[in-house]
């Protein structure tokens, strides 16, 4: 490992927040800590935290000792000076002279000595920084450091690796208890550079920015040196020939996992997949039912893994039936052991916890990989970088001997410690969180307004178009996927669901919506004219509608189909058959899907638009149709019962509406100001 110190963008950094008022040793505090954060073999995912102590004025003009230690919900990687709140540190010193401190009291302490009461709680181990003289201290949980303390005996090699450098900090759950014995561990090592805390990770300190960072980097690469003596390959399990796809077990797992909600349905998660030849490479060890069952490699990470992940077989494309049986059986041995843990452990607390909910956030597929299961894309993307993150450090330890995470009982103290739970923010479950919506048409108005008020509801979408480079824009801009995909083609249909597949585990929700308005008169219109726009206006609908039937019946917990029918499928105009007869045949579509799937609790339903300002609708054809009927464009558009116009956004809200309509089907909602001709009974 190299430092990636750099005297010229350190500088760079005291002066840009010299701008802002911020102190220049404040400034290098953030450029280190960025340093550190961007290195994901030291930190993940807001793991690990930073300190310095520093002088500061208050309001009266008195020149205060502080502490600006990180805050909570802030990353290393992107942190901000706002991100380091002030706490003043006489009172938070003195606290070290107690014997015992509760969770309760250690949180009061922070708060309350904070110079801003609008500041982010600061780190749960702030003690730790603060009770060490330094002025910077580091903390990071260095893969190559765990990959160490973690084996059956990481303390004996740890300790002849490190000595008086970095002394040993026996395991204790982060808090006050931890802090105190740190500082009586550096108290015995007064000429360490840091410390060792087993099965956790590492400290550094100095006093500057630059000799703490340099001092981790150096202590972090002894550990890497030491893991490059050991161990051989790790054996293989032997692989049935024809594994099915991930895109194909992807709705199986996504569905067999959905946790039970509070009103007695179920909670969707994603699903999200990783594979490589270091992921396929633990998957596949022999000793996986052993050394993937033995813990966190950290205790940070259970609040975001579980303590245990899933492991399914190899899924055979030609068994998928028997691998689902399988599955089953996992699935529900994994959930009985969980309650068993559970309960083994809350009996023994003075103020009993809820349980949480039993089923896994990482399953380890053999032969495949492994996927990660969240609240949303985000929460699953760091389930599974963290067992990616596990999957590095406990392959390294298996090299020189047996990985070994911490006790059973303190796995679950951390899991169920109101300190660490808080770092999840559950408070407020958005409507669509963890549903997975395809729109096609993903680059036009209305495909982009759906996109945008699905994402308001905390659903993940995933846009196409044919139109590459626009649908790549309109998802960038939602934070959503963009696929380039001609839905008249079914393999490219079918390419395009398997990477959502892939992505988000499955699909939930489809508004099929790419359209385009072919004009002419019937009996004169060329024949490739109206067989092109069928393909479009309704053979894509079919194409998207059966593909996501198929993956909402694998995931088999219903689902929602949403086609954009248009009134010219009930209110045909002058001219406009080519378009309006394959519409027609599209509201049709919508209906028979009502009819044959409701009992797969598949909902169909339509949205009848007219005179929407959007990709089907031009200036010009709207200036024509306005000149024809000698009124104006704006005359025209709001030529409806309602005097208004009609835009992109009320279709959008409209398709969100019948996907929140949970017992309406084979319905068609009318967007278009009333426009009495094309209004269904």
């Amino acid at each position: 490992m190299e430092s990636l110190w750099s005297d010229n963008q350190a500088t760079a950094f005291v002066e840009k927040y010299a701008e802002q008022g911020v102190a220049s040793d404040v400034a290098l505090r953030v450029y280190s800590s960025r340093l550190l954060g961007t290195m994901r073999q030291l930190v993940l995912h807001g793991g690990g935290n930073v300190s310095v102590k520093t002088k500061v004025t208050d309001l009266l003009g008195r020149e205060e000792d502080v502490i600006c230690v990180k805050g909570s919900g802030w990353d290393m990687a992107t942190i901000e000076p706002l991100g380091l709140p002030a706490v003043r540190l006489g009172p938070i010193r003195a606290i070290s002279n107690l014997d015992s401190l509760s969770d309760r009291d250690m949180v009061n302490v922070h708060r309350s000595n904070l110079l801003d009461s609008s500041s982010p709680n600061p780190s749960v181990e702030t003690l730790l920084h603060a009770f060490l003289p330094h002025k910077f201290v580091d903390h990071t949980h260095a893969n190559a450091v765990l990959a160490l303390t973690d084996l059956t005996d990481g303390e004996s090699i740890c300790s002849s690796l490190y000595g008086e450098r970095a002394p040993l900090v026996p395991y204790i759950m982060p808090g006050f208890s931890l802090a105190k014995k740190a500082l009586e561990v550096y108290r015995e090592n007064p000429d360490c550079q840091g410390l060792i805390l087993l099965k956790h990770g590492i400290f550094s300190f100095g006093d500057t920015a630059r000799e703490s960072y340099e001092r981790m980097i150096n202590l972090v690469s002894l550990a890497e040196t030491r893991l490059g003596i050991g161990g051989g390959e790790v054996g293989r399990v032997a692989l049935p020939k024809g594994l099915a796809r991930p895109a194909e077990i992807a709705p199986i797992l996504r569905g067999k996992c959905a946790p039970l909600s509070a009103d007695g349905g179920y909670r969707h998660l994603i699903a999200t997949y990783r594979t490589n030849e270091f992921i396929k490479a633990y998957v596949d060890g022999k000793a996986l039912p052993r050394y993937s069952q033995a813990g966190p490699v950290t205790p940070d990470h259970v609040i975001r893994t579980k303590p245990k992940p899933l492991i399914v077989p190899p899924p055979e494309a030609a068994k998928l039936n028997h691998w689902t049986e399988e599955v089953e059986k996992r699935l529900a041995s994994y959930q009985t052991e969980y309650r068993a843990y559970f309960g083994r452990h809350n009996k023994r607390l003075e103020e009993p916890k809820i349980a949480l909910d039993p089923m896994p956030r990482v399953v380890l597929v053999r032969g495949l990989g492994l996927f990660g299961f969240g609240d949303s894309i985000g929460a699953a993307s760091i389930a599974a970088d963290l067992a990616e993150n596990t999957i590095s450090v406990v392959s390294a330890s298996e090299q020189l001997g047996k990985f070994e995470s911490i006790s059973e009982s303190d796995v679950f103290d951390v899991e169920y410690w109101s300190l660490e739970q808080a770092k999840l923010g559950r408070d407020t479950a958005l409507l669509l969180a963890g549903q997975v919506v395809a729109i096609t048409g993903g680059a036009g108005a209305i495909g982009s307004a759906t996109a945008t008020a699905f994402r308001v509801k905390g659903a993940e979408v995933a846009l196409l178009d044919v139109d590459c480079g626009e649908v790549m824009k309109a998802a960038s801009r939602v934070g959503g996927l963009g696929l380039c995909c001609d839905v008249t083609k079914c393999d490219q249909v079918e390419t395009a669901f398997e990477h959502i597949c892939e992505r988000y585990g499955g699909l939930d929700i489809l508004v099929s919506n790419a359209g385009r308005a072919w004009e002419g008169r019937i009996g004169e219109v060329a024949d490739e004219v109206l067989r092109e726009s069928f393909e479009l206006n309704f053979f894509s609908h079919q194409n998207v509608a059966q593909s996501a039937v198929r993956i909402m019946r694998l995931q088999g917990k219903g689902g929602v189909l949403l086609f954009n029918a248009s009134k010219q499928a009930v209110n045909p105009g002058a001219n406009f058959g080519p378009y309006g007869l394959p519409k027609a045949a599209t509201l049709s579509l919508s209906r028979q899907y009502a009819v044959d799937y409701g009992a797969d609790g598949i909902r169909s339903n339509a949205i009848n638009a007219d005179r929407i300002r959007s990709g089907l609708m031009t200036a010009d054809m709207i200036a024509s149709r306005a000149k024809a009927r000698g009124v104006s464009t704006g005359q025209y558009m709001a030529g409806n019962l309602l005097r208004t116009e009609v835009d992109a956004k009320d279709v959008a809200n409209a398709f969100v509406s019948l996907a929140l309509a949970s017992k309406t089907t084979g319905a068609v909602l009318t967007v278009d100001g009333g426009n009495i001709a094309a209004a269904l009974r």
